[in-house]
């Protein structure tokens, strides 16, 4: 199995690999050219997200500068709004639905590490894939942790940790973020 298998399986792998390195080197040069694009218009903006992300719906708005490791691996949904300076560590699949709205700074990390330091010596990583369901507004400078997953229609408050799965219809907030109201 290649490192790349291994990536995309959710398996420990090396991302010095070469096929990895070049992958990421296609994808920094792509985000050069699509953060460049600032003023051009939507329509070119969204094929030029097509040309990279893994699959890309209706309406899709991502602000520059937008940040990820390979872009094939992220998938949006219609109407979706991604704002200024987002991040989104995509070594796993990372899916956004229709109509979620994300402010700025949000940091997306499908990327994980080995909880033991002789695994993380060997420069040996993951990913787990996170799902972020529809219409959900994740305040800015919110971070979501690998593996997770967001219920449709949930709210991640600005500056929120999320450490554990949302369900649909929460509000959520804190660090670690916490259920503050449900709408269920």
């Amino acid at each position: 199995m290649t490192e790349k298998q291994k990536m995309l399986a959710g398996e420990l792998y090396r991302a010095s690999d070469p096929e990895l390195v070049q992958d990421m080197a296609r994808c920094a040069a792509w985000l050069a050219e699509y953060n460049a694009t600032s003023t051009a218009p939507e329509a070119e903006r969204t094929e030029a997200l097509r040309q990279q992300l893994g699959a890309v719906g209706d309406n899709v708005s991502v602000r520059a500068p937008f940040h990820c490791d390979y872009g094939f691996n992220i998938f949006l949904g219609d109407n979706v709004f991604l704002n200024f300076g987002c991040v989104i560590l995509d070594v796993a699949p990372v899916h956004i639905g229709h109509g979620t709205q994300i402010g700025p700074g949000v940091q997306i990390l499908a990327a994980d590490h080995p909880r033991d330091p002789a695994l993380r010596r060997q420069l040996l990583e993951s990913g787990r894939p996170v799902t972020i369901g529809e219409t959900v507004w994740i305040g800015g400078g919110a971070i979501i942790l690998p593996g997770i997953t967001i219920g449709d229609n949930a709210i991640i408050g600005a500056g929120s940790v999320v450490t554990r799965n949302v369900p649909a219809g929460v509000t959520v907030a804190g660090n670690p973020a916490r259920i503050l109201k449900s709408t269920r």
